[in-house]
């Protein structure tokens, strides 16, 4: 006899996405399933011990904004907190941390285990349930996701299945010739997942990633390094945390130089992604030290953070040297490096080639057109990165758990977020290369600061159900103590010039206003920094308003779906092709779907207006 289980979701996959997913899914209220091959490895930094920087930063507020589990995590274990770009304006600010990694693991999944509502289960899937739907349309999906067939032979059902299942696809890692079935180094891989997918006419293909090599600290002379300190008044990611932890650790920067370059260049014969042996493509932003070597030949030198894996390990990463290259290569590489002549390694860098279904198959909610029931988030979307991960696992368990009870989807905007960038970007233009969030993909990013994503998105996720009471409380205690605060600088003047109108000037900083104004020293570091920001840029804030206004009245029209995009007369057959595969939901999507000119936008309108008249000329009648 079978062996079934019974949730309203059920969650693949326990790294930076799935437990988003599913505690999202659990704070709706859904029965809702965790399911992962290890469960030693909830929540693991597979890559790098840190969290945040440019872009990404962004992202971690925002899902705390939305009640999720990554802010709390990394400032729970945190040992080294800055934030980047201060020189430059607040729209470019970074927040980022490097984390005790065994510890934010276990914080992580402490949380989880916590959650109410949400099953944690060691167990490896083997594929999907799929079932067909018989009343489907030409444009709806043609079957259902109805659970998952685990190892054993049991099965979970479930209304909502989410896939967040990372590198681990068919994955192979390669260190030099040696190539070696896995996801993750010490782990192994899965097929069944590929197959199914494949079967239900999913479109499947490859990418790659890299990971550098870890250094023990003992063999490291660090009087031949530049010492990076944390910042010494280290910031907190989520809104909640009351404080962070202690004494911070130094990071360390050191830089490849000629004779690396020469080591490297005589060996790339030997390195899977210029030997042939790897053809899929890899991260452009985040290139292996090999992609450095050749693509920049006219540097003779790279800059490398070594940072620390944590309180009670010697590990240290190496970021900026990600390789393939043999074990010979990386041993002599290390040791022509400045501070690392002596460096012992720990563990090798590798790279792992995996499947990932490109995210153009999906919806705005990151549900499948092709499968109903169905949601993937992360590395599975064609994305990199522990932040882009963790932000679509929010999208995906919370619209997994709003399908499952029949309610309207959650779609981020992407005026009003990074994650709304995020999600806009995958489904409307796919990926060609793994996807990072940048702060220049946001078209309106001086809105959409780290410092007030709990002003854009916590009444998003107060209206889905998203934020717990306390949350919701912080917020509106902070939103009338910046009120009262723009009220006594309105009041309050100078010269008779008020407050607020001295903070208008670039001369004038909020020290000079409390120096101004005493009272003023009492307003939290938190609401002292929005408001004066808030002041500065208010002329740009309030054209930025307008655009945003502009663009919604213009894009907000509504495409009806199921369109016939072949009934348009004089579309290009490229443009009806990439319309009819991306679905756009109103005209301002189908202005970003890739490829599609200002003539062809045209044409669409022109459709839709005739639709329109002719609908009106049959009500008449």
């Amino acid at each position: 006899m079978t062996c079934r289980y019974d949730y309203d979701v059920i969650v693949i996959g326990a790294g930076h996405a799935g437990v988003e997913a599913a505690c999202a899914a659990a704070r709706l209220g859904a029965k809702t399933a965790l399911l992962t091959g290890n469960l030693d490895t909830v929540g693991q930094m597979s890559c790098n011990p840190a969290i945040g920087g440019v872009g990404k930063g962004q992202l971690v507020r925002e899902v705390d904004a939305l009640g999720g589990l990554m802010g709390r995590a990394i400032d729970a274990t945190g040992i080294h907190f800055r934030v980047l770009n201060r020189s430059k304006g607040p729209a470019m600010h970074g927040p980022r941390a490097q984390a005790d990694k065994r510890h934010y693991q276990f914080e992580v999944k402490r949380l989880v285990e916590e959650m109410a509502g949400l099953d944690l289960r060691q167990e490896l899937v083997d594929g999907l349930l799929l079932e067909p739907l018989p009343a489907a349309g030409a444009t709806g999906p043609p079957m259902r996701a109805v659970g998952v067939r685990v190892v054993g032979g049991a099965e979970y059902r479930a209304e909502s299945v989410v896939l967040t299942t990372g590198t681990f696809l068919q994955a192979v890692m390669h260190t030099g010739e040696a190539q070696t079935p896995g996801g993750r180094a010490g782990e192994g891989t899965t097929s069944g997942v590929s197959r199914s997918l494949a079967e239900a006419g999913i479109r499947l293909e490859r990418f790659k990633t890299g990971t550098p090599c870890r250094l023990s600290a003992r063999s490291i002379d660090t009087s031949r390094l530049e010492c990076q300190p944390g910042d010494p008044d280290p910031q907190a990611f989520s809104f909640l945390s009351e404080s962070l932890p202690g004494d911070q650790i130094d990071c360390w920067i050191t830089r490849t130089n000629p004779a690396v370059h020469a080591l490297i260049r005589e060996n790339l014969h030997r390195a899977p992604m210029y030997s042939g042996q790897i053809e899929s493509r890899g991260p452009r932003y985040c290139p292996s030290i090999e992609d450095k070597v050749v693509r920049f030949a006219d540097r003779d030198s790279h800059q490398l953070f070594l940072e620390p894996e944590g309180r009670r390990t010697t590990e240290v990463y190496v970021n900026g040297i990600s390789t393939s290259l043999p074990r010979d290569v990386q041993d002599a590489m290390i040791r022509l490096v400045p501070g690392l002549e002596k460096a012992r390694i720990m563990r090798y860098g590798y790279a792992v080639e995996y499947d990932y279904a490109p995210p153009d198959q999906l919806t705005a909610s990151l549900s499948s057109k092709r499968v109903a029931g169905l949601f993937l988030a992360g590395q599975i979307n064609g994305t990199t990165g522990y932040e882009e991960a963790a932000a679509q696992g929010v999208v995906a368990g919370t619209n997994a758990a709003l399908a499952a009870a029949g309610r309207e989807a959650f779609i981020p905007d992407r005026e009003e977020s990074y994650v709304g960038v995020l999600v806009d970007d995958l489904v409307t233009r796919g990926v060609d290369e793994p996807y990072r969030m940048f702060t220049s993909r946001a078209e309106h990013r001086l809105a959409l600061r780290h410092d007030n994503a709990d002003r854009r998105l916590t009444p998003v996720a107060a209206r889905f159900g998203l934020a717990e009471p306390d949350r919701v409380v912080r917020l509106t205690g902070k939103l009338a103590a910046i009120e009262a605060t723009l009220a006594t600088l309105g009041t309050t003047r100078l010269g008779g010039v008020s407050l607020l109108d001295m903070l208008r000037r670039p001369e004038f900083s909020w020290t000079d206003a409390v120096a101004a104004c005493p009272s003023l020293a009492a307003v939290p570091a938190e609401v002292a920094g929005q408001v004066a920001c808030d002041i500065r840029y208010e002329g740009y804030l309030g054209r930025e308003r307008q655009r945003i206004a502009k663009r919604r009245a213009e894009g907000d029209r509504s495409i009806p779906e199921g369109l016939d995009w072949a009934a348009i007369r004089h579309l290009r057959a490229e443009a009806r092709e990439q319309l009819a595969r991306i679905q756009p939901r109103s005209l301002a999507q189908a202005g970003r779907v890739s490829g599609i000119t200002p003539a062809d936008l045209a044409l669409v309108i022109v459709h839709l207006q005739g639709r329109g008249r002719r609908r009106d000329t049959s009500d008449q009648a």
